[in-house]
């Protein structure tokens, strides 16, 4: 690839600035030569000529689907470069076939998104929600009775790259939690490395003080916690979901935690969001938000920051630390 490759951003309008404020596209625009155009229609007339040159494409939320069409109108590309996370809405199988290498913002995304899990977390073990309500109502906390941090056992399904930054955290915590993991892909010998407690979900959830969600939408993980896995749940249990609200069965949660056996923290939903007056809304054991685990307002040029610094690895020609390979589509989120 030329040192100074021809790039075409693609994505929204409306937010093209969060993602590459000035700084960074001055950044950019000393990397490769930036077409003017912005493209969010690759079918438009006018986007054909920044198509018809692009070698990077650096592409965000509001993307064009990259299809077969769309690939015809892109002969020279070389790279796909998402400042965003996931890249399963618009990026296929044809795009590996054309030897057309994949980069996803998805390590920038992780990073919020283990925080604000963290964060949940520490409720969670303390039964925050409750104890809140309790104290609306006048009721002062029994502190010597309540559940808290220390010796907790967190069960983690997914060994994803946000699973695996939670883990990091549990570890390094000073509560001695105790971590299981429920994962077909690890091995007995990565679960070692990782410092956790290999097991079966129906064993993690029947042992588990916290659940917590980090398994990609597929097939196979729809209604991942059903109505039976959610049943062996031991009395006072949290459920924590900040990955899709697809694993969970809502209608199962909602009765879990309408009569307070389960607490939920729910960042995502099934479906979402909630329709008005649903339920899981009013119940004093259920925190709901509406998916804001992942960059937020000024947090979204860390996407933007990473997507620039994989064009720069792509003009020195060096591996892509964000690279999504064609095998990983079925597994990632």
């Amino acid at each position: 690839m030329a040192e100074r490759p021809n790039l075409v951003l693609a994505m929204r309008p409306d937010i093209l600035d969060l993602v590459l404020p000035a700084p960074l596209r001055a950044r950019l625009d000393t990397l490769a030569d930036v077409h003017p155009t912005l493209v969010t229609d690759a079918a438009d007339p006018a986007a054909a000529d920044a198509l018809a040159g692009a070698e990077l494409l650096l592409t965000g939320w509001g993307c064009p689907v990259l299809d077969v069409a769309t690939l015809a109108r892109l002969p020279r590309l070389a790279a796909v470069i998402h400042a965003a996370g996931t890249v399963k809405g618009h990026v296929g199988p044809e795009v590996w076939e054309r030897g057309i290498a994949v980069s996803s913002a998805a390590d920038a995304n992780a990073a919020p998104v283990i925080e604000f899990t963290m964060a949940t977390l520490w409720l969670a073990a303390r039964r925050t929600l409750g104890c809140a309500a309790d104290y609306i109502r006048g009721e002062q906390p029994t502190y010597l009775n309540r559940r808290g941090a220390d010796g907790a056992v967190v069960g983690v399904i997914g060994a994803s790259r946000i699973g695996r930054g939670v883990i990091s955290r549990l570890r390094a915590a000073p509560s001695g939690f105790r971590v299981l993991l429920a994962d077909p892909y690890v091995s007995a010998a990565e679960a070692d490395a990782l410092g956790v407690t290999l097991v079966e979900l129906d064993d993690l959830c029947r042992d588990s003080d916290i659940v917590t969600v980090h398994a990609p939408d597929l097939p196979e993980t729809h209604h991942l916690l059903d109505a039976r896995r959610l049943g062996l749940l031991r009395d006072g249990a949290a459920v924590i979901n900040t990955a899709r609200g697809r694993l969970v069965d809502t209608e199962a949660l909602t009765r879990q935690c309408a009569d307070g056996r389960i607490d939920a923290y729910l960042d995502v939903t099934d479906p979402e969001p909630l329709p008005d007056g649903h339920p899981l809304l009013g119940l004093r054991n259920v925190l709901v938000t509406p998916h804001i685990a992942g960059v937020q307002g000024t947090e979204v040029q860390r996407l933007g920051a990473y997507a620039v610094d994989e064009v720069e690895r792509c003009t020195k020609g060096e591996p892509l630390l964000g690279e999504v390979r064609a095998g990983d589509l079925a597994r990632i989120a």
